[in-house]
């Protein structure tokens, strides 16, 4: 991972990248909670405590991510670059404003509609995430914290340790939802099959389209 500096190679291409990554982020979480059928993990803890605090969603979003932020500067600051404050500051209110646009277009989506939008909303977070990734500017405050955790505890592995904090997000997610008055049965919308489909298959389709998307566009 390349330091901040004005001396990386392909810096505009890598910036419009890692913003247009961040732009598409945002777009399909909005997508997900439409579809409703569960998001990706840590959106599933952000679902909890958007239930439970009475905030705009976007604040909120800054607000977590800051928290995150602290912990990554104090103990790496390997992993923090301008792609993480673009994410930091930008995809909470992308996401705020295209659920609110879509539920002013569709209020009551049909099941059949709910699951477009799964599918739809798991291909684009993949092309977000493959752009974002293969600019190469820095990670999420999310994507940090596994990673500073793996790179401290030597004999740790990343992926046992991604595990654990989604593992950790997706509970204290449901828990937060519940306290705030959700229904069991509505758990499903924060947490369910959406949250083990990004987890079982958004890394393959993430190199997927780094290799047909990103890494074309990089190397153009």
């Amino acid at each position: 991972m390349e330091k901040l500096n004005l001396k990386i190679e392909k810096p505009k291409r890598r910036i419009a990248m890692s913003v247009l990554g961040v732009l598409i982020g945002g777009v399909s979480v909005a997508i997900f909670k439409t579809a409703a059928f569960g998001v990706d993990p840590f959106q599933t803890f952000m679902a909890g405590l958007d239930s439970l605090v009475p905030i705009n969603f976007g604040t909120l979003y800054v607000i977590a991510n800051v928290v995150l932020l602290s912990f990554a500067l104090i103990f790496d600051r390997h992993y923090i670059n301008l792609a993480t404050f673009i994410n930091l500051f930008l995809l909470g209110y992308v996401t705020q404003f295209t659920y609110d646009l879509i539920q002013r277009i569709m209020p009551n989506p049909s099941v059949l509609v709910r699951a477009i939008c799964l599918i739809v909303g798991i291909i684009i977070i993949c092309i977000g995430s493959a752009l974002y990734m293969t600019a190469d500017l820095g990670v999420s405050t999310y994507d940090a914290v596994a990673l500073i955790i793996s790179n401290t505890w030597k004999k740790g592995q990343f992926k046992y340790i991604r595990i654990a904090t989604d593992l950790v997000c997706v509970i204290v997610g449901t828990i937060l939802f519940i306290m705030a008055g959700g229904a069991l049965r509505d758990v499903p919308t924060i947490a369910g099959v959406g949250t083990i489909i990004t987890a079982f298959f958004m890394g393959p389709l993430i190199e997927f389209f780094n290799e047909k998307i990103a890494r074309p566009l990089m190397n153009k």
